[in-house]
């Protein structure tokens, strides 16, 4: 794993929603808390979702495999994982 630059929770909190931002530009996002299930509150399909994770990616330097996908439902569960994989 190599990581672009360090990141805090919040930095990569920031990075995910400026990422889901321009893949569903037209959500609300006041409404998504923490918790929900992103795909679902954002309505974006599963190609939207792998251009998130790949996005994250190249800004955080940390590799999501596929076999995690199904792990990765809230925002919370996203930064989280990615943020153990910093650590």
């Amino acid at each position: 794993m190599t990581t672009l630059q360090a990141m805090n929770e919040a930095q990569i909190r920031a990075a995910l929603l400026e990422i889901l931002e321009n893949v569903a530009p037209e959500a609300d996002f006041d409404e998504l808390s923490a918790g929900v299930d992103v795909r679902e509150a954002l309505d974006i399909d599963s190609f939207d979702f792998l251009n998130v994770l790949i996005a994250l990616n190249e800004q955080t330097g940390v590799e999501i495999p596929e076999a995690d996908y199904g792990r990765l439902i809230s925002i919370d569960d996203i930064v989280n994982y990615v943020w153990a994989k910093m650590n």
